[in-house]
């Protein structure tokens, strides 16, 4: 799981910038590995120490996300 670099609260907001078309990236908590730079991620937030209260699948293209599920 990744999560989003802006720490959305819900994932209506996370669709939201998408659709608006601001630059929405991810990281991969604990610099383990890396979020893939094209094809699907999994998401998660909001961040820790918060309780995940939204999970979302995401298209990303070129290191961007372009499309929420």
């Amino acid at each position: 799981m990744a999560y989003t670099t802006t720490n959305y609260k819900t994932k209506k907001a996370l669709k939201d910038a998408v659709a608006a078309g601001e630059r929405v990236t991810v990281y991969q908590p604990g610099g383990l590995s890396e979020p893939p730079r094209n094809g699907t991620v999994y998401l998660e937030g909001p961040h820790y120490p918060k309780p995940h209260t939204w999970y979302a699948e995401a298209t990303m293209k070129d290191g961007v996300v372009v499309k929420v599920r």
